[in-house]
Parts: structure tokens; sequence; C-alpha cells
């Protein structure tokens, strides 16, 4: 019986580990899309001005 809880232990701990780099890569993409988004906004910005 103790093998079957560290078997269902280990396998609840690997799905947090996918879940949790899964909400990473998300976090991180996130991130990207926003930092692309800020130096377009600059840039645009930058020709409004020179108009």
């Amino acid at each position: 019986m103790v093998h079957l809880s560290v078997a269902i232990g280990r396998f609840f701990e690997a799905l947090l580990w996918a879940l949790a780099r899964g909400v990473g890569v998300m976090a991180g993409w996130a991130i990207l899309a926003a930092l692309a988004l800020a130096v377009v906004a600059l840039a645009v910005r930058a020709v409004w001005r020179r108009r």
C-alpha cells in the first residue's frame, strides 16, 4: 500500500510540474507580446510626432 501512495504522489508531482511549465510558457509569451506591443506603440508615436 505504501508503494501505491508513492506512485500516486509522483504522478501528481509530475502533473503539477507539467501544469507549471505550461503556465510559465504562456506567461513568457504574454510578456513578450506586451514588450512587442510597447515597442510598436513607441515607434508609431515617434512617426506620428514627425508629422
